[in-house]
């Protein structure tokens, strides 16, 4: 995901991955944001962090949530595959942790989804050039 802030259009990028370099396991669902890894459960450790101690990690969740925009793939919205065939607005419930516009990559358009608490998702059919301009 890539993070812009406010600082002349400044793009960052954050993602935690295993050491054998997955962010996520294969046959990601509705139920299983990181797919199935096998049965041992890294996929929802691997993230833990930012969710079982917040205050320890006040610095990165800081930089995070100060970011004016984000940019992410399709698969880290969701796990709807082809053309949107439900209604789906990401696994962060009702109000998403961005608070700022969020720029999801897709082939297949679908109308921007404003969300409580100031994020919207803006599905971007363009590539990523196009969504960081518009980020």
């Amino acid at each position: 995901m890539a993070v812009l802030n406010g600082r002349s259009g400044r793009v960052t990028c954050d993602l935690a991955i295993s050491i054998d370099g997955y962010s996520a396991g294969l046959n990601q669902s509705e139920q299983r944001p990181f797919g199935d890894d096998g049965g041992d459960g890294w996929g929802d450790r691997l993230h833990s962090w930012m969710f079982e101690a917040p205050d320890e990690n006040q610095t990165e969740l800081g930089r995070m949530t100060a970011a004016k925009a984000f940019v992410m793939g399709r698969n880290m919205f969701g796990p709807v595959r082809g053309e949107w065939d439900r209604a789906w607005n990401g696994w962060w419930g009702e109000e998403p942790p961005f608070h700022a516009p969020v720029f999801v990559l897709t082939h297949h358009p679908r109308e921007p989804q404003p969300m409580k608490g100031g994020t919207t998702f803006h599905l971007v059919t363009d590539g990523i050039e196009a969504a960081l301009a518009r980020a």
